[in-house]
């Protein structure tokens, strides 16, 4: 049985070590196991000789990224013979990398988590901006700690979901009281009307609460304006309605759409063209989304003249 993989990733001082001894205490997550931590930065925070003998943790320091080979970590997982493994990533070496070419086949990737200190976030992303970025799009779980107030207002003015919607993202104030980012997050549209109208400015904030809580707009139907585009990714006769968002910066521009059957009733659609859609939503497992998200079943499509401002932007 392959030993699952816990990667925290974080900039220094951004608690990545207090967090995962919380998780190592955690008797739900111990269990009598023993975990292999690689270390890959020291911190403020040290790891205990007693606190590590208590929860079975077996400590393995990396302190250059060129000794954090796929051969090193297979020696150290066959020394210690792990039942998981925990990561605590150094925030400024190449995550993508150590995932997609480090981590041994061995091993399986079970959760991403980012551990960001909520006061510095606003200086950080100004200057480590892509760094940071790579950080919050990679995680399952992203916690923003040491928050006070104005810090919670900060991170939602910036939508820190446009960049994940995929994450569950929590709040931490400086008592530990955590806070689901969601709480706070007000749609600009009735999500109760038979039929969901979204403005062109609001398209972003849709596909950020439709992504994240597909089970929201099962059996809806919504109206909105997109770019669509017709991809061979997908069955002859469905199309990915959507429009380009930035979620960080330029450079970070991407396609946001959902998958949308037509059942070959609209032959004529362009692609890259604009349309005004309507369709009903179902929610459906496709690989693209890796797991449940919303489908589109299309009911009416009408071609329209782009929006004033093509590109969609978050905050």
């Amino acid at each position: 049985m392959k030993p699952p993989v816990y990667i925290f990733v974080g900039l220094l001082e951004g608690g990545k070590t207090s967090f995962i001894k919380e998780v190592l205490a955690d008797p739900n997550f111990t269990v009598d196991e023993k975990t292999l931590l690689i270390r890959c930065e020291d911190g403020l925070e040290e790891y205990e000789e007693d606190f590590l003998e208590k929860y079975n943790t077996i400590l393995v320091d990396v302190e250059d990224e060129q000794e954090l080979s796929t051969a090193a970590l297979k020696k150290a997982a066959a020394e210690v013979k792990p039942d998981r493994v925990v990561v605590e990533f150094n925030g400024m070496w190449d995550l993508g990398h150590f995932v997609d070419e480090v981590m041994p086949n061995s091993w399986e990737l079970y959760q991403i988590v980012a551990s960001i200190c909520g006061p510095t976030f606003e200086l950080y992303s100004a200057n480590l901006g892509p760094k940071m970025f790579e950080h919050i799009t990679s995680a399952d779980l992203i916690v923003f700690n040491r928050c006070t107030q104005k810090d919670k207002d900060y991170l939602h003015s910036r939508n820190i979901r446009a960049m994940n919607p995929r994450a569950t993202i929590f709040l931490d104030d400086e008592n530990g009281n955590s806070e689901d980012y969601r709480d706070n997050m007000e749609m600009p549209f009735d999500v109760d009307a038979p039929e969901i109208h979204i403005g062109d400015e609001d398209f972003g904030l849709w596909y950020i609460d439709a992504s994240s809580s597909p089970e929201k707009y099962d059996d809806k139907i919504v109206r909105f304006k997109a770019h669509v585009l017709v991809t061979p990714q997908l069955p002859k006769g469905w199309i990915v309605p959507g429009r380009h968002g930035m979620v960080c910066c330029a450079e970070d521009i991407t396609f946001l759409g959902f998958a949308c059957n037509t059942y070959d009733k609209f032959p004529d659609i362009q692609n890259k063209g604009w349309y005004q859609i309507t369709a009903h939503i179902h929610i459906e497992i496709l690989s693209q989304y890796k797991g449940p998200g919303p489908v589109l079943d299309l009911l009416d499509i009408q071609p329209a003249k782009p929006p004033k401002e093509e590109i969609v932007y978050f905050n």
